[in-house]
């Protein structure tokens, strides 16, 4: 996750997250101009990954702060990133993602709700676990619990009415057919 946070952090707020062994999902919105901030040019051949692309918001941008993150390039950062990690981490070589990533245009509340369902329900439908609560590499625990979080726990909350309401759909089987035209596989 310590990828995540350097590339998509800047540029995307999380509201959920699955991390599956041969694939993952996220729910984001891909931040305003207004509020991705400049990157330090002194800083772009900086080795640390965590300072080359961290972001300022300077009261007046000069020739230093001229510069934004570009979301779809952080992406790609992210992925690149990662995938070279994995390999070094696991000895092998090679493209570790099998197609490019996909998204999708979340325009309405009840989508949003069905995403955020369907990405935690995601290791349940794929047998990994019976529950939501029995598999810890999603967000739903993260959103259930009290821990300070970069990810929007708030307005993910919101979003359910509350809290409780959050839990209870969540228990409910979620009709794939329902959905299939929101979905990416």
């Amino acid at each position: 996750m310590d990828h995540y946070a350097i590339y998509i952090d800047p540029i995307a707020d999380t509201f959920a997250w699955c991390m599956m062994k041969n694939h993952f999902h996220v729910l984001v919105r891909i931040k305003s101009e207004k509020e991705i901030g400049f990157l330090d040019s002194r800083d772009s051949k900086s080795e640390d990954l965590s300072r080359k692309w961290k972001t300022h918001f300077p009261d007046n941008p000069d020739k230093i702060f001229k510069r934004k993150p570009v979301p779809n390039q952080h992406f790609k950062h992210f992925f690149n990133g990662y995938s070279r990690w994995f390999n070094i981490r696991h000895k092998r070589t090679g493209s570790l993602f099998e197609k490019n990533f996909e998204r999708k245009w979340v325009d309405n509340q009840r989508y949003f709700q069905n995403m955020i369902i369907y990405i935690h329900q995601n290791p349940v439908k794929h047998g990994f676990v019976e529950h939501v609560l029995d598999y810890p590499w999603t967000s739903y625990l993260t959103i259930t619990s009290e821990k300070p979080t970069k990810l929007k726990r708030d307005d993910v909350i919101e979003g359910f009415d509350d809290i409780t309401n959050f839990k209870a759909l969540h228990n409910k089987p979620q009709d794939e057919r329902d959905i299939e035209h929101l979905i990416i596989e």
